[in-house]
């Protein structure tokens, strides 16, 4: 129960960051890319806060997710479905493919297999 509080409370402080970047920061390195390598890292931290099993393949899962998410900006999946226009989903999901991004998804990946090597 300890260790889920800590992830719960680094999932609350990697979220306030992540926000504070995406309303304040509007830059050519800490949006685009420190962004999405946090981002990985923040949806870890949620689900390790709230599984209580560890999940084996956790930072690989993420990376195949995020894969899938940017291959859904590539085949532009939001202007299929009609959704171009709704804002919080275009947020979250994105509106322009960047194989950019994909390499911070495998640095993130990579950062969380490190971690749980170390057992951190």
């Amino acid at each position: 129960m300890q260790k889920r509080m800590k992830y719960m409370i680094a999932f609350i402080f990697l979220l306030i960051i992540e926000i504070g970047i995406a309303l304040f920061v509007n830059d050519t390195i800490i949006r685009p890319y420190i962004g999405d390598v946090l981002v990985i890292i923040l949806m870890y931290t949620l689900i390790r806060g709230i599984v209580y099993k560890s999940i084996k393949y956790l930072p690989a899962y993420l990376f195949f997710f995020a894969l899938i998410v940017e291959l859904a900006q590539y085949y532009r999946v939001l202007n299929m479905l009609h959704l171009q226009d709704n804002e919080i989903i275009s947020t979250i999901i994105g509106a322009s493919f960047d194989v950019k991004d994909i390499l911070c998804y495998l640095i993130a990946a990579v950062i969380l297999v490190i971690w749980e090597k170390i057992g951190i």
